[in-house]
């Protein structure tokens, strides 16, 4: 089965917590702080692994947590960082943030590697905290949460020569035929419904691939029949073949169907309408094919009167060697990176973002007799804060007399002995007092 899209969540590892500890050796009195930091949790890395060709391993495992980093240890000692976890992904996957839809990364070399979720810092340990006025502070903090996030991953068929056209045209035939691949091939709609990929050799040293899309119909930009699921792929392809029923064996109208999918292309993307395309006139071993065939040559003329159109039939393999030769001849003009670096749609959907100033706004709601703080800056601080001793009290009653809450509070009403609540917890209002 061929798995092209994917959602799964990622999250790096959380940092370790630093360490409260004192210096306790024979003749050293008063040795002073010697607790370690945290080790910095393990970053979640995406890389391109060529061995890869769907995201069938994400079918089954779709969670991916970092391990967190050690604790900080005694005699100043900082505890270890975690190990990175590597995800291996194949060659053309698109990696989306769930939420924002902003583009993470395209990845499409070997070797290639984006950190999709970011470990935590450790927590520094009391040693950090110590200064002239409190030379052995009892202070330290907890390791810092690491990034969390749902990611969607778009796999994108990574090809030189892509094959379209309405089903049936004769497409599978053809890479079969130039190819050792062996596409599902039946007479009747949607034979393909999963992209094929084939090596074409021209000749001795000169090879490409070729990718046999799944078949495109009227409104398939919206995303009717196989639509979206497979259109993302000719993206990546750097020129395409347009295969036609010139027999018209289905009773349509050749020059109808290279119209339809062509209007098809432009309108899921725009830059697929500039891409070299040949069209490889099908079928002409049928009745009626060379009669069809100079009247859509004078069809075509008159829109594209540059376009390349090359009479073939897969069957008796009549003209593929020379439209082989042709693709060849074209992917050798064109720049070997045209196909990844200029996706408009990768483009339109970036996202931008400044650095966020730390916010010190904070909102206080009054419940009957308690105090409710609201201050995304505390909150994060009691997250980091070890609150289990005098110094980190302290430091947090600082911090939020020099945000102005006090103040705020007094004039509010707070007394001696009123309950004020910060998140999960509770403290009792000391009036003329630096900690609560």
């Amino acid at each position: 089965m061929f798995v092209d899209k994917a959602k799964i969540y990622v999250k790096g590892g959380d940092g370790g917590d630093g360490l409260v500890a004192f210096r306790r050796e024979k003749y050293v009195p008063n040795g002073g702080p010697a607790g370690g930091d945290g080790g910095k949790g393990g970053d979640v890395i995406f890389r391109v692994d060529e061995g890869l060709r769907t995201l069938m391993d994400f079918r089954y495992q779709r969670h991916f947590k970092a391990k967190r980093g050690e604790k900080g240890r005694n005699k100043s000692q900082h505890g270890a960082n975690a190990e990175n976890m590597l995800v291996r992904i194949p060659p053309g996957t698109v990696v989306i943030d769930d939420d924002t839809g902003e583009v993470i990364a395209d990845l499409t070399r070997h070797g290639q590697q984006v950190v999709v979720a970011r470990g935590g810092r450790g927590g520094r340990g009391n040693t950090r905290f110590a200064t002239p006025a409190n030379p052995a502070p009892e202070l330290a903090e907890n390791g810092e949460e690491g990034q969390e996030r749902y990611v969607t991953l778009e796999l994108k068929v990574m090809a030189d020569v892509g094959l379209v056209g309405f089903p049936s045209v004769g497409k599978s035939t053809l890479l079969s035929v130039v190819s050792a691949a062996q596409p599902k091939i039946g007479a009747y709609h949607f034979t393909t419904i999963t992209p094929n990929l084939g090596v074409v050799e021209v000749e001795e040293g000169r090879s490409f691939v070729m990718a046999d899309l799944p078949g495109l119909i009227e409104g398939a930009h919206t995303g009717i029949g196989l639509g979206h699921e497979f259109l993302r792929h000719i993206e990546r392809t750097r020129i395409t073949i347009h295969v036609v029923d010139m027999a018209g064996s289905e009773g349509r109208d050749p020059f109808d169907d290279w119209v339809k999918i062509n209007d098809e292309l432009k309108l899921y993307n725009s830059t697929l309408a500039e891409r070299p395309q040949i069209v490889a006139a099908n079928k002409m071993d049928m009745p009626d094919a060379e009669e069809h065939l100079e009247q859509f040559k004078e069809q075509v003329a008159a829109v594209r009167p540059d376009l390349e159109i090359m009479p073939i039939s897969s069957l008796t393999r009549q003209g593929v060697k020379e439209l082989l030769y042709r693709a060849a001849d074209l992917l050798d003009q064109m720049p070997e990176e045209a196909d990844v670096e200029e996706v408009a749609e990768v483009q339109e959907r970036k996202v931008y973002k400044l650095e966020k100033e730390e916010d010190e706004s904070f909102r206080i709601v009054r419940e009957n007799e308690i105090f409710i703080v609201e201050s995304p800056k505390i909150e994060r601080m009691m997250k980091r804060m070890q609150l289990n001793s005098h110094d980190a009290i302290l430091k947090l009653a600082r911090t939020m007399r020099h945000m102005g809450v006090d103040n705020e509070l007094r004039k509010r009403g707070a007394e001696d002995g009123t309950i004020v609540r910060i998140g999960d917890f509770e403290f009792e209002f000391v009036e003329g007092s630096s900690y609560y």
